[in-house]
């Protein structure tokens, strides 16, 4: 098991000696062609987390349970570090760096990147964005820092990362909201598309009344993009429809008791769709009848 472990790269003392270790801090330096571009096994007591890393939270559960694959595994994918004098600073693979050390290894394999604090910075964010389990509160801090620390403006940041200006902006946007509201983004509790209809509206009491019904009701995204719209317009048609659309199941039965009572059927839900109510028309006593025989 430890020679698979150390298979993915050589010693940093197979590359460098202890002398050119300290000095080679640029792409400039004389050896630094030999350190760049390999993977090396580096010491983790070497290695040290960067303290304006965007990522805060760490799941112990899943850190352990990585830690358990490493144990068995080995470290698959390489962490990425900068060199720092004779120290390293991570620029992504924090969380690996934190479970080789739960799994008891000594080294991790890396690459080295030789780059200055602007840089480290631009990069450790980037990587970030490319993650699949971030929040969306996470994500619009990251595009805030990438705009206000590195100095990007919304279309290179658009280019860098790959995604509609559009969409940039209404990630940000996002960050206006109160920080009850974003805790809920973070939590899972509401999505962020649930966030988006909240900010549409301008007046944070509105915004609260909006999140409150959502938690309240359990409201999805189409029917609180309903009730934002009719919280706008308190007279618009819209405020007086205000009702959540039908699911398909519901509109199933609908369709289902209509074809057998031959009368008119329509299902009515509460805001979280899980209660309701059946109403079936009928134009005279006659109607009532032939609905309670077929019901009895």
């Amino acid at each position: 098991m430890k020679d698979k472990k150390r298979a993915m790269g050589r010693g940093l003392g197979a590359i460098l000696s202890a002398e050119s270790k300290a000095t080679i801090n640029s792409a400039t330096d004389e050896g630094a062609d030999k350190f760049v571009g390999n993977i090396v096994e580096v010491a983790i007591e070497d290695i040290y987390p960067n303290p304006t890393q965007p990522r805060t939270y760490f799941d112990e559960k899943a850190l352990n349970e990585l830690a358990q694959s490493i144990k068995n595994l080995g470290v698959i994918q390489p962490i990425t570090l900068r060199k720092d004098g004779e120290r390293f600073e991570i620029i992504s693979g924090e969380r690996r760096y934190r479970a080789s050390k739960l799994a008891g290894l000594t080294t991790i394999p890396a690459y080295i990147r030789l780059v200055n604090d602007q840089e480290l910075l631009e990069m450790a964010l980037v990587e970030n964005i490319q993650r699949e389990d971030l929040d969306a509160i996470e994500i619009a801090l990251t595009y805030q820092r990438l705009l206000d620390e590195i100095g990007m403006t919304q279309e290179n940041l658009s280019q860098r990362v790959g995604k509609d200006r559009s969409t940039i902006t209404n990630s940000i946007r996002l960050l206006r909201l109160s920080p009850d509201i974003q805790n809920a983004i973070r939590s899972g509790e509401i999505s962020a598309g649930h966030g988006r209809a909240i900010i549409s509206l301008d007046n944070e009491e509105l915004q609260q009344i909006l999140f409150d019904r959502i938690i309240k009701e359990q409201l999805n995204v189409r029917q609180t993009e309903q009730v934002s719209t009719a919280l706008k317009n308190p007279k618009s048609s819209a405020a007086k429809k205000a009702k959540p659309e039908l699911s398909n199941n519901y509109k199933r039965a609908q369709k289902t008791i209509s074809d057998i009572l031959d009368v008119k059927v329509e299902i009515k839900t509460s805001g979280n769709g899980k209660k309701g109510k059946i109403v079936l028309d009928f134009k005279n006593e006659d109607e009532l009848e032939y609905i309670l025989s077929h019901i009895k």
